[in-house]
């Protein structure tokens, strides 16, 4: 028999409910979460079994909208959702990053996430949503998970926090800010602002960090009720300790030794010559399994790294807390490109190019919130030869989709209006070499590719990432992190923006939290280094080219009356596609009037923009034109002389002197020059030829 259990708090103005005993009771742990009329069904389960064979935490995270949550049927051919959307990857991600640190180190079975958007009210957003009711079915899944876990999203609104705004007043936020972390501090950030300052976005953490703690507080009363008794974990075998002390002494001096070498190459490589020899010393040795092995070589490494970073204060590498890598920048590498830039910034180096189309290369997203057009789209990719490896080249995975959006996010606050900038941008990130943090060198790369294409940046745009030591004798903060320093470290901290402010900012922390006096200090020293790398980036271009490439296509606007638009595009399409099969231009026609010709050739645009004004011109008496004989009958000949308007060139017309047949002077599909001499009180158009030099296009009327 099953208890139902529901807890109800008001959270930002609006009620949120969580909710358990009554749906998917089979689960370890199932919370439905109401936020508003937004509805989220998230369960835990965790295996029986550990996995014995992995020396990580098998964990998985699924977030998912059903449409029909929002009343609509999934559009393209096949009727039912298919595979990840970039909204769906993005917020499975930013669920994974804050409970990932919170299972026990001993836990190792198979545990799955899965959040099912049930309903969307179109007002609050699910994925906050989906982050609380994840911390809910965790907390009362017996699952050894050492939370519950909070998350906020905070707006800054006319110079206020705002705690979870309605979707409809995001665009007036010069903040997007969510927050998640336990009781004692923050756990995961992850922002996109307008050049805000420090102090306001530590702020906005702050404050989304207090508001959380009313979840936290509500998900323990729930779990007080309805909780299931914890799972035992197993302890760690006597004999690990043993195998532990026995690899230390083996590897410690090697390691040693293997870090004192700067260069990443030839650092792994003496690395893995030491792990090596241990790993042979331990062959016979029933007890100590590779993953044992591993796992205290792994552990003397982390010893080795932080305790000497933190007693001497020098880095792998050399260099001291507080200076970053040498960074070379160039611009204008591809010639063919829109735009492109090489940043290079120590062993970590990005090759981002610019390309620039119309409206017609606009992304449609289909989102449970409607479908709406993106027309600047960032894409990240890390190939396997970026870190000396070989793998399989198959499409973006998260870790892709999660970098290029958070390099996106850093760029698009200080991007131009569409009106301003009619174009639709693509960035293309190749991660050609990498060690530490390629997405920062990502947004320094976009910045430089964009401003080589001649896109109107408000201002240039730099990326760094910051690392954390944490340890009783102390603690260290870190400025552009190498790779070692993130894969060692306790936190991982991006902050990208302009001189002026912040624009992106990503936090994540492999401890259970950090204060707030850690991170004052750690977006204090990011902004130092973010102004010397926005310098280094100026030496090779300080802001965009004065106009776009010559290979880019050249986009002209035009306005014409919207009683017009049906003209221009003719049934069924057919007068646009004849303008664009005759000039070779693209057309995009918006419904209040404004048209973008775009083409490459510059005399394409001319005849474009031409058959157009002719088309929704009025024709004037008195005015000569250029025209087509259409069609001829006794009377006369009809001319097409403005766009798809006619008119009659009568036979008394034709020539000064009498004319006997229309054909004798004139056939279908023979150029002429009209003068209009009057139009009707039914519109009908009279033109003469006899009145224009067939040779000069002078008026000869006299």
């Amino acid at each position: 028999m099953f208890t139902e259990f529901k807890k109800e708090i008001d959270l930002g103005g609006r009620k949120l409910t969580l909710e358990t005993g009554k749906i998917a009771r089979q689960a370890d742990g199932a919370v439905m979460v109401t936020y508003g009329e937004t509805k989220v069904l998230c369960t835990a389960v965790g295996a029986k079994k550990p996995r014995t064979d992995l020396d990580f935490f098998p964990l998985t995270v699924n977030y998912q909208e059903k449409t029909f949550a929002a009343g609509k049927i999934p559009g393209g051919f096949f009727k039912r959702e298919a595979r990840p959307s970039e909204k769906e990857t993005l917020t499975s991600r930013l669920i994974d990053r804050p409970v990932r640190p919170l299972f026990h180190p001993n836990y190792k079975c198979e545990t799955q996430l899965i959040c099912t958007v049930l309903a969307h009210d179109l007002e609050n957003d699910p994925d906050i949503t989906a982050m609380i009711g994840t911390s809910a079915a965790l907390t009362i899944s017996g699952i050894p998970f050492m939370g519950p876990i909070g998350a906020s999203r905070v707006g800054y609104i006319d110079g206020e926090y705002v705690l979870n705004p309605p979707i409809d007043d995001m665009p007036n936020s010069q903040l997007n800010l969510v927050v998640a972390g336990t009781n004692e501090g923050v756990l995961m950030v992850e922002s996109e602002a307008s050049e805000l300052s420090e102090d306001v976005m530590l702020g906005a953490v702050m404050f989304g960090h207090k508001a959380n703690q009313e979840v936290i507080n509500a998900i323990i009363d729930l779990a007080q009720a309805c909780a299931k008794e914890p799972r035992d974990v197993p302890e760690t075998p006597a004999f690990v300790g043993e195998v532990q002390a026995k690899v230390k002494e083996m590897a410690e001096a090697g390691l040693r030794d293997a870090y004192a070498i700067s260069e990443k190459s030839a650092r792994q490589a003496a690395i893995a010559d030491v792990k090596s020899s241990v790993s042979e010393a331990f062959t016979d040795d029933d007890d100590a399994t590779d993953m044992i092995v591993g796992s205290a070589f792994k552990s003397v490494e982390k010893d080795i790294v932080r305790k000497d970073l933190i007693k001497t204060g020098q880095r792998i590498d050399g260099r001291d807390t507080k200076t970053v890598r040498p960074i070379v920048s160039e611009v204008g590498i591809l010639p063919r490109a829109h735009g492109s830039a090489l940043f290079t910034r120590g062993e970590t180096q990005a090759m981002v190019v610019a390309t620039l189309g119309t409206g017609q290369d606009e992304q449609i997203i289909d989102g449970l919130d409607g479908d709406y057009r993106e027309h600047f789209l960032l894409h990240y990719n890390f190939p396997p030869y970026s870190v000396g490896e070989a793998g399989r080249m198959m499409g973006p995975g998260r870790r892709e989709i999660g970098h290029g959006k958070l390099a996106w996010r850093a760029i698009r606050p200080i991007m131009p209006s569409k009106e301003e900038f009619p174009y639709t941008i693509r960035i293309v990130s190749e991660i050609t070499e990498s060690n530490g943090s390629s997405s920062m060198a990502t947004v320094c790369g976009t910045s430089l590719s964009m401003m080589d294409a001649g896109v109107p940046l408000a201002r240039p745009v730099a990326g760094i990432a910051m690392g954390l030591i944490k340890e009783e004798e102390g603690v260290v903060i870190l400025s552009d992190i190498l790779g070692d320093e993130d894969h060692l470290g306790d936190m991982d901290f991006k902050v990208a923006g302009t001189e002026n402010g912040i624009t992106a900012l990503q936090m994540d922390i492999k401890i259970t939290s950090i204060t707030e006096d850690i991170m004052k200090e750690a977006v204090a020293q990011a902004r130092d280094g973010r102004l010397h790398i926005l310098e280094e980036m100026a030496k090779a271009l300080t802001s965009a080219r004065d106009d776009v490439s010559d290979n880019a296509p050249r986009i002209t606007v035009v306005s014409v009356p919207t009683d017009k638009i049906r003209e221009i595009i003719g049934p069924g399409g057919k007068m646009i596609r004849e303008i664009c099969e005759v000039s070779g231009a693209k057309i995009d026609i918006d419904d209040d009037g404004v048209v973008k010709v775009a083409a490459v050739d510059e005399k394409a645009s001319e005849i474009a923009i031409k058959m157009i004004k002719d088309i929704t011109a009025e024709p004037e008496v008195g005015v000569i034109y250029d025209g087509k004989v259409v069609k001829t009958v006794d009377f006369g000949a009809f001319v097409n002389f403005m766009g798809a308007r006619d008119g009659l060139v009568h036979i008394s017309e034709l020539r000064p002197e009498r004319v006997e047949k229309t054909t004798d002077i004139v056939n279908v599909g023979d150029e002429v020059k009209v003068k209009l001499i009057g139009i009707d009180d039914r519109g009908k158009v009279k033109l003469s030829m006899k009145s224009v030099d067939q040779e000069s296009g002078k008026d000869i009327s006299g």
